[in-house]
């Protein structure tokens, strides 16, 4: 059996060498199942192997396609930033820069006082979530029993 590195570093990211490798590229923000499962299939690299038993090169193979999805000829549709509102084109983004982008969106819809932006405002729930009984902030409210 090969030597199995303990941690593997992929776009910025130390991971746990010892999981499955779709496992672990999950845990890159950004990246979900089935995008892992798409990059492993189109590289050709056996998803049931530990990400510690990769070569070099595999690695730099998975990241480069990371990177860049549409070199490895995955489908628009599963990138999680299509049709940018600054640039006009598909991309995926991952970790800071991901994170960075959602606070922007949000800024933008307060700013241009959409529904959505007042509601994130106020601190309330954004996606038509019944409001009445959850998503209560501060102390606990009880029923109060009468003095007998």
């Amino acid at each position: 059996m090969p030597e199995v590195k303990a941690i593997v570093r992929i776009l910025g990211r130390d991971l746990n060498g010892y999981k499955k490798i779709a496992a672990a590229l999950k845990d890159i923000k950004g990246v979900n199942l089935n995008l892992a499962y798409a990059i492993l299939n189109a590289l050709k690299i056996d998803p049931r192997i530990r990400l510690g038993q990769l070569s070099d090169s595999q690695v730099a193979e998975i990241e480069r396609a990371l990177k860049n999805p549409q070199s490895v000829r995955i489908p628009s549709w599963m990138f999680n930033r299509r049709k940018d509102l600054e640039e006009g084109i598909d991309k995926h983004l991952y970790e800071s820069d991901l994170i960075f982008q959602v606070k922007m969106d949000i800024e933008r819809e307060k700013r241009i006082g959409s529904w959505r932006g007042i509601r994130h405002a106020l601190g309330l729930k954004v996606r038509g979530q019944r409001t009445r009984t959850t998503g209560r902030k501060g102390q606990t409210i009880g029923v109060r029993k009468s003095a007998k």
